[in-house]
């Protein structure tokens, strides 16, 4: 099995890139909001660590962004909560899955909280600062504050850059990402047969 880790800036369009590859996708922002809608044990631990903040039940991710902008400290104590459930996530994501050719795992903090293993495929996604933060604006909950926050916690994307196996461009375009795409999982498909 092929695992592919993505990697890149925050709104570099890790998860559009992730979803090309047409199998099947470990997507952590989406698995931290299930674990804020479902999760009452994960919800006892933050409010008890935040209690100023966090009080009712499902987590409002709102709540959540008050918390980091008043105190950044937050953004940690919330991470040591949630990271060892995705990474329980993940695991059973990889096993569930071990019979498919290849798994994407679309997880911003790979790297930092060492989620990576020696087989993961690195692919960082590179994008233009200019056409990030056009991307990042068009989001519904785009806040600068937490973006700089968050940025903080983050390699610094050249580092990321060296990390990484393989580097796909990302320009914006639909089309031009789809080829990109296909381009590199037919090279990691085709590898892999020749070293079956």
């Amino acid at each position: 099995m092929i695992k592919i880790g993505i990697l890149g800036d925050i709104g570099s369009g890790k998860s559009f890139v992730a979803k090309q590859f047409g199998y099947p996708v470990f997507n952590a922002d989406d698995e931290v909001n299930k674990i804020y809608k479902k999760d009452k044990k994960c919800f006892i631990k933050i409010k008890n660590t935040i209690p100023k903040h966090i009080t009712t039940f499902p987590i409002n991710k709102t709540e959540i962004v008050k918390s980091i902008v008043s105190d950044r400290k937050n953004l940690k104590k919330i991470t040591k909560i949630i990271h060892p459930i995705i990474r329980s996530k993940m695991n059973i994501f990889i096993n569930k899955n071990k019979k498919k050719k290849l798994i994407v795992l679309d997880v911003p903090l790979l790297l930092e909280n060492k989620l990576n293993k020696k087989d993961f495929i690195l692919v960082f996604v590179d994008a233009e600062k200019k056409k990030i933060i056009k991307n990042l604006k068009k989001r519904k909950n785009y806040d600068s504050k937490i973006f700089k926050i968050l940025k903080k916690f983050q390699l610094p994307v050249y580092i990321k850059k060296q990390k990484s196996d393989f580097i796909i461009k990302n320009n914006f375009k639909i089309e031009t990402i789809k080829k990109n795409v296909r381009l590199l999982k037919n090279f990691f498909l085709t590898y892999e047969r020749s070293n079956t």
